[in-house]
């Protein structure tokens, strides 16, 4: 198997009011693709796509319930502190829910954390041993 990842799928309650929390508020542009049973969104290398959460529990054969913390966030990384501070003060005033403020971490980095309305932790960080390229893609070593 090849060492890669091709779409994160997220099972949302509500895919309008999903689909307005990405376009809306991190102002993101839906890929043709989508349609009312499914939104897809390029991201640097993959696709993010949201799904109502009854259908892709059925789809995988699992329970939907689920509650508290998933065990999994999604990263948003920046080219430094100040672009962290400045986004997370854009999305605080577009109604984002802010879960922790930017603030120096044990790792060396600059983080902090927003949630979806599906309580989706992303973290917004700048990460000064993992550099970006031109088109905001991590290369680790």
């Amino acid at each position: 198997m090849e060492q890669r990842l091709t779409i994160v799928g997220l099972g949302v309650s509500d895919l309008k009011i999903a689909n307005a929390f990405y376009e809306d508020k991190l102002g993101w542009k839906k890929l043709a693709s989508s349609n009312d049973n499914i939104t897809f969104f390029q991201l640097n290398g993959i696709l993010l796509s949201l799904y109502p959460r009854e259908k892709l529990a059925e789809d995988a054969t699992v329970s939907p319930k689920g509650e508290g913390f998933k065990g999994f966030s999604l990263a948003y990384n920046t080219r430094s502190k100040e672009e962290v501070d400045t986004l997370i003060a854009e999305l605080e005033n577009k109604g984002v829910t802010i879960v922790k403020k930017p603030e120096e971490v044990f790792w060396g980095g600059y983080s902090s954390y927003i949630a979806d309305p599906d309580g989706n932790l992303w973290e917004i960080a700048y990460n000064p041993f993992l550099p970006l390229d031109e088109n905001g893609n991590a290369h680790g070593e």
